[in-house]
């Protein structure tokens, strides 16, 4: 074995093939660094294990016992090894099923660690399937444990055949054997918050001599993490602003004026606030880069399609990248409504002023493709609205001068880049979000980007209320919810009514369905995923099976249809415009709602299994009524426990519209490290200790010193280390992209 280990070095050879191999299946770890990278989520002091007597269900334990008996038995087929373990003042039970072959170690008189989550079966304590480490026989325990690790025994994150000792045991091999390393971090900024160099905080880290040094570590590399992302976000900053653009100033009788002029409402002082902002933007010689984010009705589109509108005037056209066919379909209807006959220039049922709207999706006709592509290449067409097709070969653009993404979350980076390099100068690019971001979010995944913000609603809202409806322990309130729904068809108003699916027997479609990845990164963050939420969906409502139920009952007499993402573009055009024109009463829909629709008239929604949503998309579903005159009702239903996360979830949606304290809540119970590895590409292998909402003050002093580096010195030149840590974190999001095709 080497005497001085790299931390390029490889696994294998230095820890043994078959460990290295586990560590890659479990964890993906191949090199030294990727397992020193491998952080410890807590630590244990050496002689103050958990004492057995005061274990709580739930908690993650490392208890110190000595086996007092070990029994099989035979249950539902299975055969269960039952250990009970003591620590002389109380006695737990370890279970294993199907595993016989462990009885030959795990001896009465032995004494071990014994490592899991606490449960109960019969009202007694219990571990199932723990991961332990016996202590041979004849040691001092205090010896043994001192000879496994130092004082404070780290406790990983485990997965597999590698439990939280077999890692801890690696690590002390790489940590006795390795060789110095080159610091990335600036030594000025290391004395300037007391931080260790990189060696020491990664040996801290691991091996600490005291819980302060792990902390700090922690900080140190904690910070290594905002700075990286700080500084690759500081250098798109700088690279924009070096970039040339046209600039795009209103006139003052141009076609923004006629099209204010049309408007049947006046703009909040919000909205006339970040009007301001962007034709400020506009009129710079580099290209605007803004996020606009804002609540639920807040007047988003408007403001944007102002923005089109101004470059418009100036002889260039305008993109709308919506991230799904509905959207892109929704944002063509609401941008032909607003403009009247200014969308209609050059027809017979053109005013003579404004421009055309093209729509480009992947589901078009070739027919009705090459009409909107010549529409595009001619300039005819000065406002195109789109999904990802826009960005494929063969959209060519007369003069692209204003990019606008819609719902930036479900796009990486690489594909914004992609349609502005549809246009001959760099053009302006105005970003959109209906979730609104708390501030530590919007600098970490959008921090290449200027922010603006709507918090104000149009006058003449009324606050939407929203009630829970607990149908497991108060099923009646059900009965209530339709009655509320036939009251308000009664006087005239329209209901919609969600499900979380389509069809019964398929997978939800909600945001809150939990993948593998959310499992494994929960896991990776030091968290759990909760059986609840991985709980099967065959009971959840479904669109095709509520419909006609509610048809034949609960609703009978009530004009009412179905729409979900299904249906062929006809049907679903065809059911909006009879929704919208009060021909239905209530549609019973997926979340194909959630945004874009406006149907003024509409005073009430029941969400079917609300606790299968996430909070953010409740926030944006409920927006959908209350959008007139017309007090809104929200009705959350749900069979989930009134004990149960979910409901503490709903009712915390249910006390405030204020959206930006609610993403607070989304972000902190969706796990960050899926949020930023969702909205930001490359990410989610960067981000292992950050928090966002935790560590607000730590991102903000990287963002000041990221912007003071760039600032003095864009590229880096002098710290070549810290740069090439940067690019590195540039080219793992390139990847990143690719793999995604």
């Amino acid at each position: 074995m080497a005497t001085s280990l790299l931390l390029t070095d490889r696994l294998k050879g230095v820890i043994g093939d078959r460990t290295a191999d586990a560590l890659a299946k479990s964890f993906g770890m191949s090199t030294v660094e990727d397992l020193l990278r491998h952080y410890p989520r807590r630590y244990v002091v050496r002689g103050e294990f958990s004492d057995i007597a005061e274990l709580l269900e739930g908690d993650e334990v490392t208890v110190l016992a000595e086996i007092a008996a070990v029994k099989t038995r035979r249950a539902n087929g299975r055969n269960i090894l039952e250990v009970n373990v003591t620590d002389g003042s109380a006695v737990m039970s370890l279970t294993f099923f199907n595993q016989p072959w462990r009885e030959k170690e795990l001896k009465v008189g032995k004494t071990g660690m014994f490592a899991g989550k606490v449960g109960s079966f019969n009202g007694k304590r219990q571990l199932s399937h723990p991961d332990y480490q016996l202590i041979p026989d004849g040691d001092d325990v205090d010896s043994a444990l001192a000879g496994f690790a130092g004082k404070f025994l780290p406790v990983y994150p485990a997965g597999g055949k590698m439990p939280s000792w077999k890692i801890s045991q690696c690590l002390e091999i790489v940590l006795d054997s390795l060789g110095e390393i080159e610091d990335y971090l600036p030594e000025s900024v290391r004395n300037e918050f007391g931080y260790p160099d990189l060696k020491q905080a990664l040996v801290s880290i691991h091996k600490p001599e005291s819980l302060e040094a792990a902390e700090l570590a922690r900080l140190r590399l904690t910070f290594d993490e905002a700075i990286l992302l700080q500084l690759l976000l500081a250098q798109r900053r700088a690279e924009l602003k070096e970039l040339d653009a046209t600039p795009r100033k209103i006139k003052t009788d141009g076609l923004v004026s006629v099209f204010e002029a049309k408007l049947p409402f006046k703009y909040t002082d919000g909205q006339l606030e970040v009007n301001k902002e962007i034709a400020e933007d506009m009129q710079q010689p580099h290209p605007m880069h803004r996020l606009l984010q804002g609540e639920v009705g807040s007047g988003k589109t408007v403001v944007a399609l102002r923005a089109m509108l101004s470059v418009i005037e100036s002889g260039g056209q305008a993109a709308l990248l919506a991230p799904t066919e509905v959207l892109a379909g929704q944002h063509f209807k609401t941008i032909s409504k607003l403009l009247g006959d200014l969308a209609l220039a050059g027809t017979l049922q053109g005013s003579g002023e404004g421009t055309q709207l093209a729509l480009l999706t992947g589901s078009l006709s070739a027919p009705a493709k090459r009409e909107a592509l010549g529409k595009i290449k001619s300039g005819e067409a000065g406002i195109v609205i789109g999904t990802h097709a826009l960005i494929s070969e063969g959209v060519e653009f007369d003069d692209l001068a204003l990019v606008v993404v819609d719902e930036q979350h479900r796009f990486g980076v690489e594909q914004r880049d992609a349609l502005r390099m549809k246009a001959a100068k760099p053009p302006h690019v105005l970003v959109m979000t209906a979730t609104p971001i708390p501030r530590t979010v919007a600098m970490t995944i959008f921090g290449d980007l200027d922010v603006s913000t709507l918090r104000q609603l149009p006058s003449g809202r009324i606050p939407i209320q929203t009630h829970v409806i607990p149908v497991l322990e108060k099923p009646h309130y059900l009965e209530r919810a339709w009655e509320r729904v036939k009251e308000e068809i009664a006087k005239g108003h329209q209901a919609y009514i969600v499900a979380p699916r389509i069809s019964a027997g398929e997978e939800d479609e909600t945001k809150a369905k939990i993948s593998q990845a959310d499992i494994e990164m929960a896991k990776l963050m030091g968290d759990e995923i909760s059986s609840e939420e991985i709980a099967g969906t065959k009971d959840m409502a479904s669109v095709e099976e509520l419909a006609p139920k509610l048809a034949t009952g609960a609703l009978k007499g009530v004009k009412l249809a179905p729409l979900h993402g299904r249906q062929s573009s006809e049907l679903k055009d065809e059911t909006m415009a009879a929704f919208a024109s009060g021909a239905l009463d209530v549609l019973v829909a997926t979340t194909v709602i959630e945004v874009g629709v406006d149907v003024p008239n509409a005073s009430v929604m029941v969400i079917m299994d609300a606790d299968r949503f996430g909070v953010s998309q409740l926030h944006q579903l409920r927006g959908r009524v209350g959008r007139g005159t017309i007090p809104g009702l929200c009705l959350l239903v749900s069979g989930s426990s009134e004990e149960s996360p979910a409901m503490a979830r709903l009712t915390a949606v249910a006390g405030t519209l204020d959206g930006f304290e609610l993403s607070r809540i989304d972000l902190d119970q969706r796990r960050e490290g899926d949020v930023l590895g969702r909205a930001q590409s490359g990410t989610k292998s960067h981000l292992r200790l950050l928090r966002v909402l935790r560590d607000e003050e730590l991102i903000e002093q990287a963002r000041r010193v990221a912007t003071d580096l760039i600032s003095t010195d864009p590229k880096l030149a002098k710290y070549s280390v810290l740069a090439a840590q940067v690019n590195l974190l540039r080219e793992e999001e390139r990847s990143t992209f690719l793999d995604k095709g």
